[in-house]
């Protein structure tokens, strides 16, 4: 595979696919850079070799149609200002044949959002999935995806994927189009490889004890990752609102808490399997109870099997804290992806910043830890400790099904599997 260390640029027109769904404000500003700044690496070695730049991204879900709010146009000042160069843009991605061709060396361009166009996310519009037609609408848009990829890629000489937010999607810019480039010509940006080599950390060179936390209200949406990660891990902390399906799936009685009802059963064999594998599974034994869902609540710290009626669960207590931090501590390879409460209530971070405490101190022990999804990596810039840490993920849901052991196309089309 072609790495973008080896390959020279110089002389050649290069489409990067990046990841610059930055949020805005009101005014069109930008409030959270990261991602633009992510990217400057792959960027400035295509500039600094003597290439010419094509940058594209998608922006919000504009569904297929030209939506102003979403245009990238908004952030072509602030692209130029972190790479140090004049980008121009180009207001239409599948009309910039002539933009494109007039590139000199060290000269960028920036496309215009990608997802104005639905050949892009390569879905049909305006028709369901019951619908009898639906199938062949669904045909007629894949061909059109690899005419709008196809078009994508004759601007430039080489393709450069460095979206890791969004390799988990078989899109036109994330992967179909890799197949117009030979395997000497397309290659992952720096941040997909160290994305890559982080979810590689974590499941296949895993260092032990290894301790996996899973956050988050629901049990049904990390179902997958619980059972892909039973088989690897050491201790496993589930915490957050799952804590309280659990609870009552034992008996327990959970008060106002969230409760998934009709995954009671899924609960218990969660437990069973963790018996089963010899996994340490660590759940809470008590909580910070709320008379309201609000940071000025009433609160009390109650077994997290006996929340009284009309409170509920909105975080960690103090034995469960300790609990999580024991299981943590002493790891050698750590994932975080949820917290431990309502930890946008200031009133209701302890369980979360004792999980972010106890991960920066196995950190600084030689563990590695990987942070990733939009609330974890919150909080632990909430706490500002994201310097304690090995590794912070930029994808949520492209992070969350490589851990759970899925194929992920953006990658898998650079890699030709």
């Amino acid at each position: 595979m072609q790495t973008i260390d080896k390959f020279n640029f110089a002389g050649k027109k290069a489409i990067v696919r990046v990841d610059f769904n930055v949020p805005l404000d009101e005014n069109g500003k930008i409030t959270d850079d990261t991602r633009i700044r992510g990217a400057l690496p792959t960027l400035k070695k295509i500039l600094a070799d003597g290439g010419s730049l094509i940058i594209m991204s998608h922006m919000g879900k504009p569904k297929g149609k030209v939506n102003a709010k979403f245009s990238l146009s908004q952030i072509v000042d602030a692209v130029s200002a972190a790479l140090g160069a004049k980008v121009a843009f180009a207001p239409d991605c599948a009309k910039a044949a002539d933009a494109a061709k007039a590139l000199k060396p060290g000269e960028v361009l920036l496309l215009e959002n990608l997802r104005f166009y639905p050949e892009e996310e390569g879905k049909p519009v305006g028709i369901e999935k019951e619908d009898p037609a639906y199938e062949a609408a669904k045909k007629e848009m894949k061909a059109k995806q690899k005419d709008f990829a196809k078009t994508l890629a004759s601007y430039a000489d080489c393709y450069v994927n460095d979206a890791f937010g969004t390799a988990h999607r078989k899109h036109a810019s994330t992967a179909v189009i890799a197949d117009y480039f030979d395997a000497d010509s397309k290659m992952l940006g720096y941040l997909m490889e160290k994305e890559v080599q982080a979810v590689d950390n974590i499941l296949g060179n895993i260092k032990r004890p290894f301790t996996a936390i899973m956050g988050g209200s629901k049990v049904s949406t990390k179902i997958g990752i619980i059972e892909n990660l039973m088989n690897k891990v050491d201790n496993l902390i589930l915490c957050g609102g799952m804590t309280y399906t659990f609870a009552k799936a034992q008996g327990g009685k959970v008060g106002n808490s969230i409760c998934e009802e009709d995954k009671l059963d899924l609960a218990l064999d969660i437990i069973k399997q963790a018996k089963e594998k010899g996994v340490n599974l660590v759940l809470g034994t008590d909580c910070v109870a709320a008379d309201s869902f609000s940071n000025d609540a009433k609160t009390q710290v109650v077994p997290a099997n006996n929340v009284p009626d009309g409170w509920e669960g909105l975080d960690a207590g103090p034995e469960t804290r300790k609990a999580f931090a024991k299981a943590i501590e002493g790891a050698k390879t750590i994932l975080w992806n949820g917290p431990a409460g309502v930890f946008e209530f200031d009133n209701f971070t302890a369980g979360s910043r004792a999980i972010a405490e106890a991960i920066a101190k196995a950190t600084a022990n030689g563990a590695f830890s990987l942070i990733g999804g939009g609330d974890s990596v919150a909080c632990i810039n909430k706490f500002g400790m994201a310097e304690q840490v090995s590794y912070i993920s930029t994808g949520g849901g492209a992070l969350l099904e490589a851990i759970e052991g899925k194929v992920l196309p953006g990658v898998a089309a650079i890699k030709g599997e």
